[in-house]
């Protein structure tokens, strides 16, 4: 279609090919629909704290270019993971990132690392690997078959989903499953557990920002539809919000565990359908 073959060339950066501006790249009604999908990521994130970004490539994907549905999450994301970690106070963002700290730089270098992989190992199988376990953890909660981790187990269990994360997650860009599992397995309060939640993906976020900056997906004509998608983003968060304040702990880690699955089921798909 026209909108694809118009955002492959821009991405692709051919030398002598004009960089189209906005109304170029996208026509209004994808625009629109384009809108309504950012909403709803940026709803599901407030109200459970992650979920943005898959919703996003998911939705996108299916009516615009993977490079333009990349495109346009980027910013949006970044802005939305800065509040989500600030709403309780720089101060208690701050003790979150230190009380993460490990897992925060074993999640940053594991990605760091393994984004040097892609093109050489299959995406879809990595989807798929990580789609099986996460779902299937995820029902186990559901069904209420709990984890107990010992403390002296606390920082194995730490290193090996911050590992897991961060390697799965600079090859294909998601790392949001392994880390809920993870902070739900510790039965973090919803309050720090969505805390936490804007820190690390803040911080992922941030390095996905500059690593598109440089590889072309982000330039002056795709940061325009980014922009554009902050403000339904934004909203979308602050209903999200609202709903999450009114659910107690135990319907908060059950909606949870809901998004999650589907989340993982996603995966599934995508890995199968490559």
């Amino acid at each position: 279609m026209w909108f694809w073959r118009t955002s492959a060339r821009m991405v692709s950066g051919e030398q002598g090919t004009r960089m189209p501006y906005l109304p170029e790249l996208i026509t209004p009604f994808f625009l629109g629909l384009a809108v309504i999908v950012t909403f709803v990521s940026g709803f599901v994130k407030g109200a459970v704290g992650f979920g943005m970004p898959m919703i996003m490539i998911s939705g996108m994907g299916s009516f615009l270019s993977p490079e333009l549905a990349l495109a346009a999450l980027i910013v949006p994301t970044v802005l939305s993971n800065v509040w989500q970690a600030v709403r309780g106070g720089f101060v208690a963002a701050w003790r979150s990132v230190v009380s993460y700290r490990v897992y925060i730089a074993i999640l940053l270098v594991c990605i760091a690392l393994s984004s040097q992989l892609v093109g050489r190992l299959s995406a879809s199988w990595l989807y798929f690997i990580l789609g099986v376990p996460v779902t299937g953890f995820a029902l186990t909660q559901l069904m209420g078959w709990h984890i107990r981790v010992g403390a002296k187990h606390m920082r194995r269990v730490e290193v090996m989903f911050a590992t897991l994360a961060g390697l799965i997650g600079g090859l294909t860009g998601v790392w949001g499953p392994p880390t809920i599992a993870y902070l739900t397995t510790l039965h973090t309060p919803k309050g720090e557990q969505v805390r936490v939640q804007g820190v690390i993906y803040g911080a992922g976020a941030i390095v996905l920002f500059f690593a598109h900056l440089k590889s072309g997906v982000l330039n002056s004509q795709t940061l325009q539809l980014s922009l554009w998608m902050v403000v339904p983003a934004m909203v979308g968060m602050g209903v999200g919000f609202w709903v999450q304040d009114r659910l107690d702990q135990a319907r908060f880690r059950r909606v949870t565990l809901v998004v999650l699955v589907a989340a993982g089921l996603n995966l599934i798909r995508r890995g199968v359908m490559g």
